[in-house]
């Protein structure tokens, strides 16, 4: 890895926005490709930064300092790569179920998925089996829920029949987390898979995609 490429990657795993910033403009001006500065220096760093949550060496805490480290590298790098024709790994919408207000947990998963190479959108939270809906219809080719209540997780169920009276259901992955989900909820419901964290849910949506 090129020494600039290295400290963006390194900027990331620490969180250091500033020298993310800072190693992007110089690689910018070195000539490197936008997209070889998000492949190897913002995914790259991000992938460590999950590989480090999942064997207990980061907590959120980290992961939030790293991922916006990383969503400031993006911001840097998005015009260059939409004009270069880079595409991103798949659509996400994202959203916590209808009567939940909690979104530190989905907004994490949003970084990310972002930090993996995904175009994400974020719905909210409290949004409506028809927002889901109308996400599936404008070309989302995931939707991931979020539920941290007991009380709010039917709402994951109503959301994917609403996919299904609406006719897209087979046209759209169905991901779902929070707190009091599990993987047997999500076999009950027909969701298409179940992560228990952030990080595990980046790369649920690689699997979902085909994008390993």
């Amino acid at each position: 890895m090129d020494d600039v490429l290295k400290s963006i990657y390194e900027g990331v795993v620490n969180g250091n926005a500033p020298s993310v910033g800072k190693n992007i403009d110089a690689a910018l001006a070195a000539g490197v490709k936008a997209e070889k500065i998000l492949k190897e220096g913002l995914i790259a760093g991000m992938a460590e930064v999950g590989a480090r949550f999942e064997r207990n060496e980061f907590f959120v805490p980290e992961m939030l300092i790293a991922a916006r480290a990383m969503q400031m590298g993006m911001n840097k790098l998005k015009s260059l790569l939409v004009a270069s024709g880079v595409k991103p790994l798949g659509k996400v919408g994202i959203g916590t179920v209808k009567g939940d207000l909690h979104d530190i947990g989905k907004n994490l998963v949003s970084m990310m998925l972002e930090g993996a190479g995904f175009e994400v959108v974020d719905m909210g939270v409290d949004v409506s089996p028809a927002k889901f809906v109308d996400g599936a219809k404008n070309g989302i080719q995931v939707i991931a829920m979020s539920a941290l209540l007991t009380t709010t997780m039917p709402g994951m169920k109503t959301t994917i029949e609403a996919l299904k009276e609406a006719g897209v259901r087979s046209g759209v992955k169905v991901m779902i987390g929070g707190a009091p989900v599990t993987q047997a909820y999500a076999d009950q419901i027909g969701a298409d898979g179940y992560a228990p964290d952030a990080s595990s849910a980046a790369r649920l949506a690689k699997k979902l995609l085909g994008a390993e």
